[in-house]
């Protein structure tokens, strides 16, 4: 029989304890109620560890007059507050700067569920503590019970006392430690009437609002039932880590549907609560019915703090939308494996019931395989009346005088019919002016003008006209008919005017998308990258946006203003800390966030594969009201394509910069080689000629003499043709190459580079072929004559001694032609352009090590430099040889020979 595999530590569980490791320990001391003794619990440890020799400081502690609490805080270290003046009341405040910079083993820091005052950092001191702890710093502090987010509604029916100052469940749930500092709620009132927690004109209020004994007794239940949960998870953590084989929790997942309602608030904490209980991740979802977006301002925003609150309460978020809304919900827990949905209980009417409108009815039919809990709000009991929607009055009056002067028209067209149509083929007049309100104005003022045809039909048309009253009862169907048809026929054009309305909007945004990635894909530099993004952001959302950039370094004092739109160069100081702790945190920092709230923009980090590079913040024209669902994923979408596009950009930019240093060591380790060739070989032939001629010149012969002296003349013009065309290939590369605008005689030019030729090469045989009459050309003669010099020394390197080199100088078409063709082995098809290049040597000459490999490089810039044009052609003639075209644009034009002759023929 096998043996069953090892068991292997959870990889999740181990990643997850070491991403811990360089983070402070938080140990959190939980009570029932306020007077258990949490603070003086806390501080007799501090004092014990002080004792010890541990670095300890109390950063903040509330003793509320208690005096065997302030007993405690002698002898330990204790950190100044910082005064803080608000609404003309000064107020000590944590200093959370200083207890950075003090950077204590352990800090104390009391009332957890704390505001800060509006100027700090943080609006909550549990931000504090969280900044602290990721400094590495180990924390204790304290907190009630009542005091933790997902709890504070149960709190509240429980006591009657609303609790404002919250704590994240997730805060708790993250802790190390958790101390539950528990006596009983008998103990608890006597220490009250005693005055050992508040003073007595409140501990008398105290004791008739919340401390009563089925008070105290719930909360301490609640403290204690939620204190196992989080002792379970520290088993389950423990199990993970050190696989020890135990009962595993179930694998749940539970999701929340957050509707625009008032109830959505106590579906969420509900949904929290059953998680927290269940210990598994969970998931709030809002939705929408394509074709029906929400555009209502309070309904978006009343979802969106919703949709905070769940973040609060550690939940991810997602936003669905589609035209069967049950049906993807339930898409959407099969593809991520939730295994319980958490709803509130459908206002739906009896109607929406009966036509399959109820969510909660509907899922309930549809679901097989996951749970559905089906939350009743607090007003859910008592049945409630449809709120309406009323349009506001600007609205209100369009529709309604366009309803009204739809139907007045239609009457008036009526009466002019009357006297030449029967009365059925009236009523299609007053069909008319419904359809036509509401394909111009909407649904609501299309009903309005069909109640309002109804009553204009009747009076006006159906006898006895001028009154309500109907003769014959066959009129009354007709009406009737007339009546719903109008009705419907209005509703249904006006809803498809909304979702025609609502599918134009939805193709500006595509359409506005896809501009952005064409302009995106269009941009090389990241400059212009930056410049779209911010444009397109503001006008997206309608207000400013501000891009910064890392300058040289890759931390958040290296940030600078790369891009804004308008354009803006400065930030205020809040500005500029909301950016730099998103840049260093990589987390949303300024407004509608937990960090520096009071800042006028929200920034929030640009990420890309090598890290985080920047931060964008964006400020909507209304700071007052959350942008809409249908603004953040646009926005969002325009931040996805524009932090692609600044990756783009920097890999681009990145990838210059090394094929620039890589062309840099390869130009330096080919300048070192040649220099170590090129000029150590002439200068070591100099010296040795030079210490001949000395120690035995006396003894030489005339011949020998002379031979010396050549090979020293030799070598010097050797290494002078070197360190010019360095010379004249830096000029080139840097650009500040002096080229004269002359006009030049190429007959002139060609001659003198042949003469300083043949006295260069003395053994080279060269044929000029120069035509009569060529016309002058623009450019310096000097560089040109360099240039064919060059040209006629690559020949005699790259050719056979006794070989021939021919120079030919025509008139082209528009230009002057020069060839220099020599009969040496020739060029491969592959490198008749890589010659050109710097350092380029395909081959050895015959005769000597070639040179550098600047003087074909030396000759393309001056060419270029006059506008002319350079190539190499192989082989030339024969199946052998190369063959170096020049041509140079002419000057003014000139009569022309056509005589070719041959100026010399040199041999040795």
């Amino acid at each position: 029989m096998s043996s069953p595999p090892p068991l292997r530590p959870d990889p999740d569980a181990l990643l997850a304890a070491m991403g811990r490791e360089d983070r402070g320990k938080l140990k959190i001391f939980l009570g029932a109620a306020p007077g258990v003794g949490k603070t003086y619990a806390m501080l007799s440890g501090a004092r014990r560890l002080s004792l010890a020799h541990l670095d300890v400081v109390v950063g903040v502690v509330e003793t509320h007059g208690r005096v065997e609490t302030e007993a405690l805080l002698d002898g330990l270290v204790i950190l100044p507050r910082r005064e803080v003046i608000y609404r003309g009341t000064t107020i000590s405040e944590f200093d959370l700067d200083a207890a950075l910079a003090r950077h204590p083993a352990l800090l104390i820091v009391d009332e957890l569920a704390h505001s800060n005052a509006p100027d700090s950092r943080h609006p909550k001191r549990h931000q504090d503590v969280e900044e602290l702890l990721n400094a590495g710093i180990d924390v204790w502090t304290a907190v009630n019970i009542q005091h933790l987010e997902g709890l504070s509604d149960v709190v509240s029916r429980i006591t009657g006392v609303v609790v404002r100052e919250t704590v994240p469940d997730v805060v708790l749930d993250q802790a190390d430690e958790v101390v539950v500092v528990d006596i009983t709620p008998a103990e608890l009132i006597t220490r009250l009437s005693e005055g050992r927690i508040y003073l007595p004109e409140n501990a008398a209020r105290a004791a008739g609002a919340f401390f009563k004994p089925g008070n105290l007794t719930a909360l301490r239940e609640i403290a204690l039932r939620r204190t196992a949960d989080r002792v379970d998870d520290q088993m389950v953590d423990h199990l993970r880590r050190n696989a020890v084989e135990g009962a595993w929790p179930t694998a749940e997942r539970l999701m929340v549907c957050v509707g625009g309602d008032s109830s959505s608030e106590a579906v969420v904490r509900a949904c929290g609560r059953l998680a927290s209980g269940l210990n598994a991740p969970w998931v709030a979802v809002t939705l929408e019915r394509t074709g029906a977006e929400i555009v209502a301002p309070a309904t978006l925003q009343r979802i969106d703090e919703t949709m905070r609150l769940a973040e609060r309460l550690g939940a991810d978020t997602a936003r669905l939308a589609g035209r069967d809304l049950p049906d993807e919900i339930l898409r959407y827990a099969r593809r991520e494996n939730i295994t319980q949905i958490v709803i509130g209980r459908s206002s739906a009417g009896f109607w929406a019931r009966l036509k399959g409108h109820s969510l909660s009815g509907t899922l309930l039919r549809r679901a097989s395989d996951v749970a559905i809990h089906v939350i009743i709000g607090p007003e859910a009991s008592a049945r409630r009346r449809p709120a309406w929607g009323w349009p506001d009055r600007t609205t209100f009056a369009i529709g309604f005088s366009a309803a009204f002067g739809s139907v007045a028209a239609a009457t008036l067209l009526a009466e002019l019919g009357s006297r030449w149509l029967q009365r059925p083929s009236l009523s299609m007049i007053f069909l008319a002016a419904v359809l036509g309100c509401a394909v111009t104005v909407g649904q609501w003022p299309a009903i309005v003008a069909a109640i309002l045809s109804f009553f204009a039909y009747n009076f006006f048309f159906i006898p006895p006209v001028y009154t309500f009253t109907i003769a014959e009862p066959h009129e009354v169907l007709a009406l009737g008919i007339f009546l719903l048809v109008a009705v419907i026929a209005g509703g249904l054009t006006g809803r498809v005017r909304d979702q025609s309305q609502a599918a134009r909007t939805r193709v500006t945004t595509i359409q506005a998308l896809y501009d952005v990635s064409r302009k995106l894909s269009g941009a090389i530099s990241l400059d212009d990258v930056l410049w779209i993004i911010a444009r397109q952001a503001a006008q997206a959302i309608g207000g400013q946006v501000v891009i910064l950039l890392g300058e040289g370094g890759k931390t958040a004092a290296d940030l600078m203003i790369r891009a804004a739109f308008p354009p803006e160069d400065e930030l205020g100081a809040a500005e500029w800390a909301a950016a730099r702790w998103a840049f260093d945190h990589i987390e949303s920092a300024g407004w509608r966030t937990g960090t520096l709230p009071n800042a006028l923009f929200r920034f929030q980090p640009i990420r890309t594969s090598a890290g985080i590079v920047g931060v964008i913040g964006y400020m909507p024209a209304a700071r007052g009201q959350a942008l809409s669902a249908e603004t953040e994923r646009v926005l969002g979408a325009l931040l996805d394509q524009g932090t692609l596009a600044i990756e783009r950009a920097s890999l681009v930019a990145e990838s210059r910069r090394n094929e620039t240093l890589a062309e840099r060591e390869r130009l330096q380790t080919t300048l070192l080689s040649s220099l170590s060739h090129d000029l150590r070989t002439p200068l070591a032939s100099i010296l040795g000629s030079v210490t001949s001629l000395r120690g035995y010149g006396g003894q030489m012969s005339e011949a020998d003499r002379d031979d010396l002296m050549a090979a020293i003349e030799e070598e010097a013009r050797r290494l002078a043709r070197f360190v010019s065309n360095l010379l004249d290939m830096t000029r080139v590369e840097s650009g500040v190459l002096d080229l004269k605008r002359d006009w030049v005689d190429v007959t002139d030019v060609v001659r003198a580079a042949v003469a300083r030729a043949e006295k260069a090469f003395p053994g080279r045989t060269t044929r000029v072929m120069v035509e009569e009459g060529l016309p002058l050309v623009r450019g310096d003669p000097l560089l040109l004559q360099q240039a064919l010099f060059n040209l006629l020394d690559n020949a005699d390197k790259y050719s056979q001694s006794g070989s021939a080199t021919t120079v030919r100088a025509t008139m082209g078409i528009g230009d002057v032609t020069i060839t220099v063709e020599d009969e040496g082995c020739g060029i491969p098809a592959a490198d008749l352009v890589r010659v050109f290049e710097k350092f380029a040597r395909v081959t050895d000459g015959d005769r000597r090590p070639p040179g550098t490999g600047l003087g074909l490089a030396v000759a393309q810039g001056v060419v270029d430099a006059m506008g002319g044009s350079i190539r190499a052609e192989s082989p030339a003639t024969a199946g052998k040889g190369t063959r170096i075209v020049i041509h140079l644009p002419v000057g003014p034009p000139q009569p022309l020979g056509v005589e070719e002759k041959e100026l010399s023929d040199v041999g040795v």
